[in-house]
Order: C-alpha cells, then sequence, then structure tokens
C-alpha cells in the first residue's frame, strides 16, 4: 500500500533507513546512484538512473514503489522538493543553485529568480518597520566613525555601503577589504564610532570576534542579517533579521541592498543637509579633479 504524503519522511537519509529491510541488490545499486549525485538525480528521469547503475530500466520504478511512491517520477518529485526545502541529504550551494533550476523548469529561468526577488520584497514590508532604519540612521548620524563588516556574499554590499557612506561626508572603512590590516583597524576603534555588521546564510566566527571587540571597546554594533544569520553574540545594539527568500528561492541580495539604501536616505533626512552638501562637494570635486577619465 502506497503510503500518504505525510507519512513520508522529509530526508531521504530517514527514507532508505525506514525502508532498508526491504531493499534488492539493485535498489542498493540504484541509491548509490542517487546519494553520490543527489542533484542529477533530481533532474533524471528513472530509465537514465537506472543506466548509470547499471540495472534495468524498471528498476527505478520498482525502488520507487518499495519506498512509498506511485512511481519513479512522484520519487523524483519528493527529491526535488528535498533540494527545494533545503534540508539535511542536499544542503549545498550546489544543491540550492539545483533547487532554484527545479522551480525554473515550468515558467522560466528569469521569471522565477523576478518572481522569488518581489515575493523577498514584499515581505521586508511586514518585517522592517520605519524605526528600524531610524535605529540605524540616527547611530550613524552621531558617530565619529563607521566600520563595516561582512564577509563572503555580504562583503561586497559591505563595500558598496562604505563608499556611499564616504561620498555622503561619512567617514566608514569596509573592513573586509582590510583583511591584512584588521587588528590596526579595530585597534583604533572607540566608544565613539559605529560598527555595522553583515552577515547571510552564517554568521562566520570572525563576525563574531569583531563584533565582540567593538562591544569592549565601546562602539554601538549595528547588524543586517538575513534569518539564518540572525544569532549574533554578543548581542548588537540594533539588528535588522529579514529572510531572502524562502528554501529552494533566489536568496536575494537585493533585499539587505535595498535596506541598507533606507538607512543611507533615512540619514540624509536627519543630518540637516549634511549628506547633500557633502554629495554636493563630491560631485564638484570629481568634476573639476581631471580624474573622471581614468579613475571614475
Amino acid at each position: 500500500m502506497k503510503a500518504s504524503p505525510d507519512d513520508l519522511p522529509k530526508a531521504l537519509g530517514a527514507l532508505i533507513n525506514r525502508n532498508s529491510s526491504r531493499l534488492t541488490p539493485a535498489d542498493t545499486r540504484l541509491l548509490d546512484v542517487l546519494i553520490q549525485d543527489p542533484i542529477r538525480a533530481a533532474m533524471e528521469n528513472g530509465t537514465a538512473v537506472s543506466s548509470r547503475a547499471g540495472v534495468h530500466p524498471a528498476s527505478a520504478v520498482r525502488l520507487a514503489r518499495r519506498l512509498g511512491f506511485a512511481g519513479y517520477p512522484e520519487f523524483r518529485g519528493f527529491i526535488q522538493a528535498s533540494l527545494i526545502e533545503g534540508g539535511g541529504d542536499f544542503e549545498s550551494p550546489a544543491a540550492r543553485m539545483a533547487a532554484r533550476l527545479v522551480r525554473a523548469e515550468d515558467g522560466g529561468l528569469l521569471a522565477s529568480v523576478l518572481d522569488s526577488e518581489i515575493a523577498a520584497l514584499q515581505q521586508v514590508r511586514n518585517s522592517v518597520s520605519d524605526a528600524d532604519i531610524r535605529a540605524f540612521s540616527s547611530s550613524l548620524r552621531d558617530c565619529r566613525r563607521i566600520h563595516v563588516f561582512g564577509r563572503g556574499h555580504s562583503a561586497a554590499l559591505s563595500a558598496l555601503i562604505a563608499l556611499r557612506l564616504n561620498r555622503s561626508g561619512y567617514p566608514a572603512v569596509d573592513l573586509g577589504s582590510q583583511m591584512h590590516q584588521l587588528p590596526e583597524a579595530l585597534g583604533s576603534v572607540s566608544k565613539d564610532d559605529v560598527v555595522w555588521l553583515l552577515a547571510f546564510r552564517k554568521a562566520s566566527p570572525i563576525l563574531h570576534e569583531v563584533g565582540a571587540i567593538a562591544a569592549a571597546r565601546g562602539a554601538r554594533v549595528l547588524a543586517l542579517t538575513d534569518l539564518r544569520a540572525a544569532r549574533i553574540d554578543p548581542p548588537p545594539h540594533h539588528q535588522i533579521s529579514v529572510s531572502r527568500g524562502a528554501p529552494g528561492e533566489s536568496q536575494s541580495l537585493v533585499v539587505p541592498m535595498t535596506i541598507a539604501n533606507a538607512v543611507i536616505l533615512n540619514l540624509a533626512a536627519i543630518d540637516d543637509g549634511r549628506s547633500i552638501r557633502a554629495l554636493e562637494a563630491f560631485k564638484t570635486f570629481r568634476a573639476g579633479s581631471g580624474l573622471s577619465k581614468t579613475l571614475l
């Protein structure tokens, strides 16, 4: 009798363990192929998987039924769902990429990415308030220097934030670009400074260390993270944590960039014209510096 969806465990490993006593040598060969490359398995039909395992073309169908599915397409759907949910067996960058490809099969790749970004941005409306934005911008307005730190994908946003703050007249340092001189950079942090941390997917050990050093030196610590990297120790003075997309969807960089842009825009709204004057001064300098054709 076919198991109902509610009876099926979500992890492929648990599913195999539950049915291990019923598996044949052909089943074992098939499962070896699936486990070695689950991403490819999520894309192939039963005949292709059987061929790679060197068993009869119908073996994949028999395995699927032994595991409780109506046929191989339903079993493949289970593997795809495991990829999309991002748990256990398939938690890897390659699996996440494959999950997005699986989602895009019906509606087209670009449309799938756009839908994912739009959905993630819509969630920001419900999870981030103007008060959250103002807490960040007020901290930046009143500080001596801003130290921005992000690693991995967040490093690109760290560099952009530091660039925009400097152009707006706020001395800012991208710590991620100074890893070879990080002790020297952190040694200059004072109680009058802000350290702005960025973390996506996982807060790295060094990010916790930078936050701890900043807190010990009396600096105000801000953190912009996604939900998976939300836990930072010691806790920041202000933190905005948002979803960058559901498992299996494009993990948006637009969402944190939008929040950072909102903070910098709000900063211009509350700093009595400081940002506007600095931007005008920078524009004038750039136009007359003679550097435009080579550097800017």
